[in-house]
């Protein structure tokens, strides 16, 4: 369960990322909010920690800038 978490995580930052890179920050802001819910589950349930949840969300907002 708590993989499961993780990878939800990790393909909707990828998701984001890929994106940001083609240039498309309108599309990326709204995948930004699916992001944010798999971040804020996984930390709820403690498969990440809260921290770093935090983290995650920032460092990619601001690249979402």
């Amino acid at each position: 369960y708590n993989q499961q978490a993780k990878e939800k995580v990790k393909t909707a930052k990828k998701e984001i990322l890929k994106l940001v890179a083609a240039g498309k920050k309108d599309e990326a802001s709204k995948a930004f909010a699916n992001f944010a819910s798999a971040v804020d589950k996984a930390a709820k349930r403690n498969s990440i920690h809260k921290n770093k949840a935090s983290r995650l969300k920032s460092r990619l907002a601001a690249r979402l800038k």
